[in-house]
């Protein structure tokens, strides 16, 4: 086997021109770790915003961006007992993805099953471990509760709509078209808001008589805060877990205070391995039999191909995407 790999990193922070090919050494699986011999990768908006230099990497992680991929085990590093090589797999990262080949905690593993594809594999364990940790974990989602989901449409919102009805919940979501909206439905969303052409907050306070959501999962940020803490029901949770809408805004606290209000703030990428490791067991046991049973849409909406990163990028910026956009390796 070559020592080299071809990997892609940021030579500046910008937009897709700054994408750059070069060649590294293939990375040795470690204590604890599997090297993973890649077949395809995820894209995400967490790629897009560390390539616009506004969300750097954690310390001690690759300056090769890329938070999930699939592929098979190419070795094993020491204390690893429960894998073996040729083991088709996914798994999430915290950077290194955009690579031949990437170095994995073996905790943060996903087994990948035969009638799996390695592009469908690959547009998982980001999307899953984000939807899994914020609407089960931290937002406390129940059967019978009502949820709003902004950005439906996207990779996020895709895995979250199934998520939640699977659970027995309300879907409602936001997204930017009557095409985009009709997406959502057909994965399952109820009711579905056009931010363009309707008030959220009044046509959530019209779904739901009055009475609010009980979660909001929020990629937006500043922009939706006060408004969707008026669209919360007593004892709400708002999830935040994006700032396409900015960071800084005034908060009402008399109304927050007036619905026992929760207003949670998460990532993923800098989480230690051991919660990481915890999400992951959660997101297997509950993405993957869905996967088994045939009843989940991974919606792959564009493949592109490894020397056509920039092209997929420039896809991404232009928002024209519904679900999860992969590379091929």
């Amino acid at each position: 086997m070559s020592q080299t790999m071809n990997a892609y990193i940021y030579n500046a922070g910008g937009g897709p021109e700054v994408i750059e090919l070069t060649e590294r050494q293939i990375p040795a699986a470690g204590p604890g770790e599997v090297l993973v011999k890649v077949e395809a990768f995820g894209l995400n908006r967490a790629d897009v915003q560390q390539r616009k230099g506004v969300y750097p990497p954690p310390p001690g992680a690759s300056d090769i961006p890329g938070l999930e991929v699939s592929g098979s085990i190419a070795a094993v590093g020491a204390g690893v007992t429960e894998w073996s090589i040729g083991t088709r797999v996914a798994a999430l990262l915290a950077g290194g993805g955009y690579a031949q080949y990437v170095n994995v905690p073996a905790e943060l593993l996903i087994r990948i099953p035969d009638e799996l594809s390695s592009v469908e594999a690959a547009a998982l364990p980001e999307v899953s471990a984000t939807v899994v940790s914020n609407l089960f974990i931290e937002g406390g989602l129940q059967e019978g509760q009502a949820i709003l989901i902004h950005g439906g449409a996207g990779g996020i919102g895709s895995m979250a709509i199934q998520l939640a009805k699977a659970a027995g919940a309300r879907v409602i979501v936001t997204a930017s078209s009557a095409q985009k909206l009709a997406y959502c439905q057909q994965l399952g969303a109820d009711e579905g808001i056009n931010y363009r052409e309707e008030d959220f907050e009044q046509r959530v306070k019209e779904l739901t008589d009055g009475q609010g959501v009980n979660l909001i999962l929020d990629v937006i940020g500043a922009k939706y805060l006060q408004s969707n803490i008026n669209a919360l029901a007593v004892d709400g949770r708002l999830v935040v877990i994006g700032l396409q809408g900015g960071t800084k805004a005034e908060l009402n606290l008399g109304v927050m205070l007036g619905k026992r209000a929760r207003v949670i703030a998460t990532t993923l990428r800098s989480r230690p391995l051991e919660q990481k490791s915890e999400i992951i067991k959660q997101a297997v046991a509950r993405v993957m039999p869905l996967v088994d049973e045939g009843k989940l849409s991974i919606n792959v909406s564009k493949v592109f191909e490894f020397s056509d990163l920039t092209s997929a990028h420039e896809y991404f910026d232009s928002g024209e995407h519904t679900g999860k956009i992969v590379v091929r390796v």
